[in-house]
């Protein structure tokens, strides 16, 4: 852990909330208890102590909540209300429900199947150690988040097909700040779901803006879009390790054009401008200086005419799908696209024509 990292505050999952507020709520179930804090175990064999917000309970049900602290993480779900109500039931099983605000699955190729909560294995491991230090009987457990339908629209949720709210996630209970694992998981579970879904022909963009061009100018269905952020590098390494017989790349070349440059993660923290090598290579074509250029968009819209534009975004493009073909020589051919703000095509590469609407 770096110097940084140990100045940062640490946060709690989703899971660890639900857990502490399960606990909390069969406290008052089964022992008529009104708590204001519990300890619950981590999976490592550490324990977190938490205050409780609310606990209520009529001698049949009882609910507990908790509000999450994500620490220093940027994390949607930070301050979000999370709620848990049990029952008891007959049959000694431990079985979970989505309350309002959390999502359930919709797509296979996750860790959870089609039609269960999205309450993610590590969180529900996490609540039944809780549950077991106060009873080993049976309970029918509702999770539930205040505005989770909401905050799910800010996460990959609707993409990966967990409809109605936020998952409940967590493998260690804890929330490292500024974590880029958190992310790469994420992209890794879009990805599963693509492969479970036996998409042949994926489609890979930067984010939202990619997203609605590649749907927009292509025969392109949205369950077989990838959202890779700035994860160039991992995905594609991920990507390669399945059989996809078409790959398409699109998107801006502001992000994109980092790639023939060796920065597979694009995030500006992370790699340097692409306008000097993109002004570079329009040099290059047009044996004219380009100075005081301030962005790729500005360069292609406003210092380029149209044949200028197409000459440069074909050139451009090529290198891009170069670049992948070179460094991850075990993927799918890879045809690349990219566009402007406005989402509109000013450049491509590669094979099309199978992408193209009818």
């Amino acid at each position: 852990m770096t110097r940084t990292e140990k100045a940062l505050k640490w946060g709690v999952t989703t899971g660890s909330c639900a857990a502490l507020a399960a606990k909390a709520a069969a406290l008052k179930l089964i022992e008529g208890k009104s708590v204001t804090c519990v300890d619950i175990p981590f999976p490592d064999g550490s324990r977190l102590k938490y205050a409780i917000i609310a606990v209520s309970g009529d001698g049949v049900s009882a609910s507990a909540t908790v509000i999450k602290d994500a620490g220093d993480d940027p994390d949607v779900t930070d301050g979000a209300k999370i709620k848990v109500t049990l029952a008891t039931n007959d049959s000694g099983a431990i079985n979970f429900h989505a309350g309002i605000g959390v999502g359930t699955i919709s797509r296979a190729g996750l860790a959870i199947v089609p039609g269960e909560a999205a309450i993610n294995p590590g969180p529900r491991s996490m609540i039944r150690a809780a549950l077991a230090e106060v009873c080993s009987g049976g309970f029918e457990v509702t999770v539930a988040v205040t505005a989770g339908e909401k905050l799910a629209e800010k996460t990959f949720n609707p993409r990966l097909g967990i409809v109605g709210g936020i998952s409940i996630l967590g493998t260690t209970g804890r929330v490292r700040p500024f974590s880029a694992p958190a992310l790469r998981e994420a992209l890794k579970c879009s990805l599963a779901v693509a492969v479970a879904a036996k998409i042949d022909q994926l489609v890979l963009v930067p984010g939202n803006m990619g997203n609605k061009a590649a749907q927009h100018c292509y025969a392109v269905r949205p369950d077989q879009i990838v959202d890779v952020s700035n994860e160039w590098g991992f995905m594609l390494a991920e990507v390669q390790k399945h059989s996809f017989k078409q790959l398409l790349v699109v998107g801006h070349p502001g992000k994109l054009a980092k790639l023939p440059r060796g920065q597979w993660q694009t995030h500006s923290a992370h790699s340097s401008s692409a306008v000097p090598y993109v002004c570079e290579l329009a040099e290059e074509l047009f044996s004219q200086p380009l100075t005081q250029v301030n962005t790729v968009e500005e360069l292609f819209m406003q210092r380029l005419n149209v044949r200028q534009r197409t000459q440069l975004g074909n050139r451009l493009a090529g290198e891009i799908s170069h670049a992948i073909e070179n460094n991850y020589p075990h993927l799918a051919p890879n045809s690349v696209v990219l566009i402007n703000l406005k989402r509109q095509i000013i450049g491509q590469a590669g094979e099309l024509s199978s992408w193209t609407k009818s």
